[in-house]
């Protein structure tokens, strides 16, 4: 994942990927996105920043400060290892390094070309088998562990605490008109669903900000997907940023 030892006055951004869905998808773009982004978020060219049109929007790109882009990677379609790996995203790294202050996970849909950042996730039903083929089993998980089960007393939805619908009206408007780009309020309850749950139950334990989305990305793999997937991703980037400096 890289060091996490940064400057105070720096952000950090983690971004995760999925590996490989079963033999008819050997490549996830997700992954393929994932690891095309650069190290630290580029400035905004200045024909990008004339395309916002709102002066709130022009004033934290010029505030913006230096961000640091962590790539985590390929992630395993996997409960198990998706349940072990979530706390380590969050708490990893020593104390005297900088935990994350954002994190975007990124996972493959289906084929249609619609890009979408996901509002919330479910704890309960999931029922398909991962890479694997093992289900998740926490219905008896949970009648067998009790009080002691990972996600005792967290509730069944849990929604990211970014102020989605300001990150939406910005990232739309740094964003080719032609794309189709929406608020998703079901991620799937399988693998995707479960990593986001994952964090926000996590980060719901600890009672710490929930500074974290989900993005859906077509299956396609081809390099004009993988180009325009980054791009996006870079600026849902700058729009979380821009608007989380503004609260």
């Amino acid at each position: 994942m890289g060091s996490l030892d940064v400057p105070k006055d720096e952000l950090t951004v983690l971004v995760t990927g999925f590996g490989p869905f079963k033999e008819q998808y050997p490549v996830n773009p997700s992954w393929e996105i994932t690891a095309s982004l650069p190290d630290h978020l580029p400035a905004e060219r200045a024909k990008d920043a004339a395309a916002g049109h709102q002066a709130p929007a022009a004033a934290a790109a010029a505030r913006l400060p230096a961000v640091r882009i962590l790539k985590h990677g390929p992630v395993r379609v996997n409960y198990e290892v998706v349940r072990d790996l979530v706390p380590t995203l969050w708490d990893g790294p020593p104390p005297e390094q900088r935990r994350p202050d954002y994190v975007i996970h990124v996972g493959m849909a289906g084929p249609e070309h619609v890009y979408s950042v996901e509002r919330r996730a479910h704890r309960d039903g999931y029922a398909k088998p991962d890479v694997d083929g093992r289900l998740l089993g926490d219905e008896q998980r949970r009648e067998r562990e009790g009080d002691g089960w990972v996600w005792h007393g967290i509730p069944d939805e849990l929604l990211t605490d970014l102020d989605l619908d300001r990150i939406y009206k910005r990232w739309v408007e740094r964003s080719p008109d032609n794309l189709r780009l929406r608020i998703s309020e079901d991620p799937g309850r399988y693998l995707c669903d479960f990593i986001y749950f994952s964090s926000l139950a996590h980060l719901r334990k600890q009672q710490r900000p929930r500074k974290v989305v989900f993005f859906h990305v077509p299956l396609h793999p081809g390099q004009e997907y993988i180009d325009r997937g980054r791009e996006l991703v870079l600026q849902l980037i700058r729009s979380i940023v821009e608007v989380g400096l503004e609260e």
